[in-house]
């Protein structure tokens, strides 16, 4: 079959998926394809390039999904859940990919339309929502941040020590704080909370 960047890419995010972002090269994209690496150079410039370009499709799946979540949402609805569900999508279509969040992290920068289209759809619900123009692409841009971060934790691979009740025991009288007697919410319930939580700040810049 011919190669063409799609395809390429396809094998990008499948190899990716494998080895990680440091483990992929050029010539174990090649080898999915059946093909010689210096032919994928044709196509795709150089493995920074195909990062980039895997990393676009992510955030354009993911612009997608937050079209689909704003046609879905019941009328009327407000800006912030306009936002949770941007939010919401995005973490999702970056989960749908092991090692997602640090593809989107570390990946070469680049002016990416998937990514640019996000940024310019977030902050046509910021401008809606009366943020004021001069906080509003680092309101903007700390949303995106917090949203991949938060999957990063979630997509790490390093093991959860084992704690045994006493060690618990000692750690709940040391960080009564920290390890509290309500039990922490789920992830998709933290998450929500979290998004919940940027959209009051957004409203104390609206208020100001």
């Amino acid at each position: 079959m011919k190669l063409n960047k799609e395809r390429i890419v396809d094998a990008g995010m499948a190899t990716f998926a494998e080895v990680g972002y440091h483990g992929l090269s050029m010539r174990q994209v090649a080898e999915r394809l059946g093909a010689h690496a210096g032919s994928l150079y044709y196509h795709v410039r150089s493995k920074n390039e195909l990062l980039a370009m895997m990393a676009d499709r992510v955030c354009q799946q993911a612009y997608d999904a937050g079209t689909a979540a704003l046609a879905a949402l019941p009328s009327p609805s407000t800006w912030q859940d306009e936002i949770e569900v941007q939010a919401t999508a995005l973490r999702g279509s970056i989960r749908q990919h092991p090692g997602g969040a640090i593809l989107l992290a570390d990946s070469p920068g680049m002016l990416s339309p998937g990514a640019l289209s996000l940024l310019e759809r977030l902050l046509r619900t910021l401008a809606a929502a009366g943020v004021p123009a001069e906080h509003r692409l680092i309101a903007a841009d700390t949303l995106l941040s917090h949203v991949t971060g938060f999957v990063l934790q979630e997509q790490g691979t390093s093991p959860t020590p084992d704690v045994t009740p006493a060690t618990y025991a000692d750690l709940r009288e040391r960080f009564p704080r920290v390890f509290a007697e309500t039990p922490p919410p789920g992830q998709d319930e933290k998450f929500r909370r979290s998004i919940r939580l940027l959209c009051v700040a957004f409203d104390a810049l609206i208020k100001s």
